[in-house]
């Protein structure tokens, strides 16, 4: 054992900088089994005794050997996260979410974000460190995580896949994205509304999919076709930020014959970009056209007028998403993927309103 440095100015005598078990249980003064046992969390011990070596490990900062514990089997409490990127506030929202609610269990959690071809050598690196389990949170390539998948199922490791559909075989917590666009399409239509103009719900992701499945779907119960009541320019724009690629689709709508009367954005910051592109141009939300975003991030409060958006339920995502994880661990794998499905809320504000006559 070494000597910390007493904190200056400090009569106190300095703790002792203590790397093992060995030297921890001479600190205690008691035997080593015991301080197993203690640290171990084992029954049958007295309530002075585990409270002496809780009062030693604050003073001298002990931590037992996580590596040791992988060595006697012992569970690590620790979750890995991949995650697909720290870019979106959605995402940083579920990850510290999660973070909190696994934190109360008494996990800890690693978190890596999971470029394209990189998953194998992030998962093998979670197994080494012997993880309870892996979420997986955002959207990746299907066929890299479906490998991934069975991976953690040869090594029996729960695992929970968030925010993506249609991964064989995976336990998933996900948005109803299809609903909360038919929903949001259908106050439109309610509206009066019968052209619409898409920006950034073009693409082959699953999340796109699955938005103009609801639109496809409230267009026909009104006995309208999706080729006739949309149109999109996502085309003639890179998307390299979203705010400016909404403003920019929303001057090539305007510089257009016909404007549509409603636009329904991917996300809300596509959406906000293109209301004030609207605005740029003089025309006015919602009186000569309505705009609709998808998230409901804070910033929809900040336009005039506020956005009206769809709200992904985060807290519920979260709360499901511990739930069903933190039941596997520790537990044989489920013969059947579990599957929950969050149910979206509309949030009506005031860009959007009547079709203009």
């Amino acid at each position: 054992m070494t000597k910390r440095a007493p904190p200056k100015g400090s009569s106190r005598p300095a703790a002792p900088v203590i790397r093992s078990t060995v030297e921890f249980a001479r600190y205690v003064g008691l035997a080593r089994t015991t301080v197993s046992r203690v640290l171990n969390g084992q029954p049958g011990l007295k309530s002075k005794t585990i409270a002496r070596v809780q009062r030693a490990m604050e003073e001298t900062g002990f931590t037992p050997n996580a590596y040791a514990l992988h060595l006697k089997g012992k569970r690590t409490a620790t979750v890995g996260i991949c995650m697909e990127s720290l870019l979106t506030a959605t995402a940083v929202l579920k990850a510290a979410g999660l973070q909190r609610r696994l934190r109360e269990r008494g996990f800890a959690s690693l978190i890596e974000i999971l470029e394209p071809g990189g998953s194998q050598r992030v998962i093998r690196h979670f197994l080494s460190l012997r993880v309870d389990a892996v979420i997986f949170l955002g959207h990746f390539v299907e066929e890299e995580i479906t490998q991934r998948l069975r991976e953690l199922a040869t090594h029996a490791t729960p695992h929970l896949v968030i925010d993506q559909l249609g991964i064989a075989g995976a336990n998933t917590v996900a948005l109803d994205r299809a609903r909360g666009m038919r929903e949001l399409m259908e106050h439109l239509l309610k509206l009066g509304h019968r052209s619409f103009g898409l920006l950034g719900i073009t693409g082959t992701a699953r999340s796109v999919r699955d938005r103009v499945a609801g639109i496809e779907t409230a267009l026909s119960a009104r006995g309208l076709t999706f080729g006739s009541a949309t149109r999109s320019l996502d085309p003639l724009h890179a998307r390299e930020n979203d705010f400016e690629y909404g403003r920019a689709l929303a001057s090539s709508f305007v510089r257009e014959k016909d404007l549509p009367s409603a636009f329904v954005a991917l996300n809300d910051d596509i959406a906000i970009g293109a209301l004030h592109g609207l605005q740029d141009a003089g025309v006015k939300i919602p009186q000569e056209a309505s705009v609709a975003g998808f998230n409901n991030q804070d910033i929809c409060l900040m336009p005039a007028p506020q956005l009206t958006t769809v709200d992904q339920q985060i807290q519920a995502t979260v709360d499901g998403a511990a739930g069903i994880l933190l039941e596997q661990i520790g537990r044989a794998l489920p013969s059947r993927p579990h599957l929950l499905m969050i149910e979206p809320l509309l949030v009506v504000r005031d860009s959007t309103g009547p079709a203009p006559r």
